[in-house]
């Protein structure tokens, strides 16, 4: 989604989207759900909703609202000493299996419950025909919890459903699809009706359809429903996933990035030694020549018992610093940062009272130093190891199309040397995907090769990544019998990448880069931030704008002009206008949709003042 200012729609938008609203409504409807059962209650919980929910919530509002004990939802008796049980969990079939058995224990243990099911984001049908079966329907009273978007940052707002990609190209199940257009017209309530949808992709097309649909049903249903336009957004972009395959495939290099590649954030947590969330308030800080400064050694770090810890921008100066860095600029940064707070540290003997109090104030500084020096130190031996080096060498070949064959000869060296299993479908993929397939004898050894390494319980997932909807590890060329699903499904890689941009000269340094999103791949560009782009900042696609940053000036004569012409320029929507071409290449629907709703001079419809004031919120 994109954003303009009303005052100026040739610049960038000062004023960022409020999003802490949207927690406020999952706060609300939480405690809504949970009112709605009287008395001490115990929460049995799906630990899968356990990140989400710390996005929202803490535990301190569960107990003022009657949560007594909570547990994780899994298999085995359940001990509750509180009359009313709350189970809240999303609508799977195996958490319904486990609720039944606990509710069939109890009933031969002579034990009374009251229970309460309720169901992430919304009741389903196929849940209550799975309680009948099992003969408990009668004792649940089912009810819903419809958590939708969650703040994972100011400017970022995430349904945090980890299982969606599977369901909708594996399971063949669209229902993650419907949530998200929910959970957009919730946006449209609380912000105004999109000006326009544009996008690309069958899956998004429906998207889009489902959102236009409610809006429009809704308002020919009831006048006092219809919204007005939005003047925070002036666009929805949705772009399906298989529009963009590759960029998932590829290792991101930025800090943050490395630290998803390595540690893996989950909910906005990562899962840390505790020694480092530990460390003591005036650290021994060097500033050598190395990023490194921890006296724990990275192994040992690696073995110690973990702890969680929130990754936020916000409350963490450093992490908002270094989270966009290419990670071979974050050694000089952390140094740096040393050599100041250990500078500190040192004159705090000479310092004053009002130099000591600010000094306190820094001793958070220190902490947040030494989790990421940290990080850098568990990181580092990652990066520096031959496969990793040897896994980056091959994706760039594979994206600037060389040497193919012997690409596919370097994955079956990694595939010897005992490589991540995931690592080795992902390049086999990428390899797939911008070579239009791979040879189909080869293919087929590099599969028996990956069932002997890897074990037979891969088979599943070979089959998959072969058969549609996926169908992106083919053979080349694809035999005759192949279904018009699997041929449509090749991807016009190599004119993309001219036409789009996707790959940046090797002759510019990273430093050159900065301002373009290649940065993020040391030289890749997204295709789906392309797209975006063709949308927004068609400027970014055609050029890079460090290159007419020297010799700017402003018309004034004053200096600063170099740093407006070294950022890609936002300009009024007009959709892809321009590449057309380009886009329609890709498999999948294009589509360009204006909305217009009520016009209402005050700018704030009925049902938004309802939404909010329903809620107990302000009005926007």
């Amino acid at each position: 989604m994109t954003t303009s200012s009303n005052s100026d729609q040739h610049r960038p938008s000062q004023e960022s989207v409020d999003v802490s609203v949207l927690r406020e409504v999952a706060r609300n409807s939480l405690v809504h759900a949970l009112n709605s059962v009287n008395g001490a209650k115990t929460l049995v919980l799906d630990p899968s909703l356990a990140g989400p929910l710390s996005l929202a919530t803490e535990v301190s509002l569960l107990q003022q609202h009657g949560v007594d004990k909570m547990f994780w939802l899994e298999s085995g008796p359940l001990s509750a000493v509180t009359t009313n049980i709350v189970y809240l969990c999303r609508p799977r079939i195996k958490w319904v299996k486990i609720i039944a058995d606990q509710i069939k224990r109890h009933g031969a243990d002579s034990q009374k419950h009251t229970y309460t099911l309720l169901l992430v984001p919304r009741t389903s049908t196929l849940i209550a025909r799975v309680l009948e079966e099992e003969g408990v329907l009668g004792d649940v009273t089912i009810s819903s919890y419809n958590l939708q978007f969650i703040p994972i940052a100011d400017d970022v707002v995430s349904l945090e459903n980890s299982e969606a990609f599977k369901e909708i190209w594996v399971d063949g199940d669209e229902t993650s699809i419907y949530d998200s257009s929910q959970a957009l017209h919730t946006l449209q309530k609380l912000f105004g009706l999109f000006p326009r949808i544009i996008g690309k992709g069958d899956h998004a097309a429906r998207l889009a359809d489902l959102l236009t649909h409610q809006t429009t049903q809704r308002s020919s249903a009831d006048r006092e429903s219809l919204l007005d336009v939005s003047d925070t957004f002036d666009s929805l972009i949705v772009i399906d996933r298989r529009v963009d395959m590759i960029t998932p495939l590829l290792t991101q290099l930025t800090y943050e990035g490395l630290i998803d590649e390595v540690i893996h954030i989950r909910n906005s947590h990562i899962e840390v030694p505790a020694s480092l969330l530990n460390a003591p308030s005036n650290p021994n800080l060097t500033a050598s020549g190395s990023a490194s400064a921890s006296t724990t050694p990275a192994p040992a770090l690696v073995q110690e018992k973990k702890r969680k810890h929130h990754l936020s921008a916000s409350a963490d100066p450093f992490f908002a610093e270094l989270r966009d860095l290419n990670f071979a600029s974050v050694g000089k940064r952390l140094n740096k940062a040393a050599r100041r707070l250990e500078e500190d540290y040192r004159a705090r003997h000479q310092a004053t009272v009002s130099q000591l109090r600010d000094f306190v104030g820094k001793l958070a500084e220190h902490r947040t130093l030494q989790l990421h020096i940290g990080l850098s130190d568990i990181i580092m031996p990652v990066t520096r190891s031959e496969i990793f080096n040897k896994s980056l060498e091959i994706q760039q070949n594979l994206l600037a199309s060389y040497d193919v064959p012997g690409q596919i000869t370097a994955i079956e060296d990694l595939i010897a040397q005992g490589a991540d299993m995931q690592l080795v479908i992902r390049l086999l993929c990428l390899a797939s995907i911008t070579a239009g397939g791979i040879k189909g004898k080869t293919l087929e050894n590099i599969k028996k090769e990956v069932l002997q390494a890897y074990g037979y319980s891969y088979l599943p997932l070979l089959l998959s990544l072969a058969a549609p909807p996926l169908a992106i590890l083919l053979p080349n060329p694809l035999p005759s019998s192949a279904p018009a699903a699997v041929i449509n499904a090749k991807y016009p890689y190599t004119s993309l990448r001219k036409s789009l941009r996707l790959l940046i000269d090797g002759n510019e340094s990273l430093d050159e880069l900065e301002n373009d999103i290649s940065y993020v791949y040391s030289g890749y560009a997204p295709i789906s931030i392309r797209l975006v782009q063709c949308v927004a900042q068609k400027g970014g696609v055609l050029s890079n704008p460090a290159k007419g940053r020297e010799g700017g000036t402003e018309e004034d004569g004053r200096k600063g002009k170099s740093t407006l012409l070294g950022q890609v320029q936002a300009h009024p929507i007009v959709g892809f206008k321009g590449f057309e071409d380009v886009v329609e290449s890709i498999t999948g629907t294009t589509f360009d949709i204006t909305q217009k709703g009520d016009e209402v001079t005050n700018g704030v419809s009925t049902m938004r003042k309802w939404f909010h004031r329903s809620r107990g919120l302000p009005v926007v």
